[in-house]
């Protein structure tokens, strides 16, 4: 009995007496009046101040952990790719860690600068203006909408996501040339494209 009343989590809304020869069973009225005030109630609970955060910023912070969930896949997988390593000296770990971290901040700062030519939504507060609440799901802005439909920049470039963008710069090449039967040598660089261009002065910026 106690295996299938556990089953859907329900086990706290009955109220149960077995004997060696009677089972019996009826619902618990106290659990049930509190399940039904909060149903169908999205419940966030904080333990800051009510002056510190209104309402809407404290829904705002607890959505925000998706960010550090992006993050950690970001360093694993996705885009830093950073491979466990097993170590076992603390100053070591600390190391580890800490250019793991510094790995993605650049990251960070790379993506918010380049934003207007990745798939990356670069009008979030039209977004936010469009949103009907904060407990709404989160919508992309007309631009970041449009940008993505079109595959093309206002500017009328290529739109790229993070990976590909660093793939394209990767052609950039900065060669040191010798003429066949000389000693002194000269660079040649690669000349950028207009999207490579407009990369390097937004990072600039």
């Amino acid at each position: 009995m106690g295996r299938e009343i556990h089953k859907h989590k329900m086990a706290k809304h009955f109220i149960t007496e077995i004997t060696e020869t009677s089972f019996e069973f009826r619902r618990n009225p106290e659990t049930l009046a509190v399940e039904e005030a909060l149903d169908g109630i999205y419940v966030v609970r904080a333990n800051v101040k009510p002056d510190w955060f209104t309402a809407d910023e404290t829904v705002r912070a607890y959505k925000d952990l998706s960010k550090v969930e992006q993050a950690f896949r970001c360093m694993k997988s996705v885009d830093l790719k950073i491979r466990p390593l097993h170590h076992r000296r603390p100053d070591r770990v600390r190391a580890h860690v800490f250019l793991c971290l510094l790995a993605y901040y650049v990251e960070w700062h790379m993506r918010q600068a380049l934003a207007p030519i990745l798939f990356d939504d670069h009008d979030r507060h039209a977004a936010e203006q469009e949103r009907a609440s904060m407990v709404a799901p989160a919508v992309r802005s007309r631009k970041a909408r449009d940008k993505a439909s079109r595959k093309r920049t206002e500017d009328d470039l290529p739109v790229h996501s993070f990976c590909t963008l660093l793939q394209d710069l990767g052609t950039l090449a900065q060669n040191t040339m010798q003429v066949e039967h000389r000693e002194d040598t000269f660079v040649l660089k690669t000349q950028p494209t207009e999207l490579q261009r407009r990369a390097f002065q937004m990072s600039s910026s």
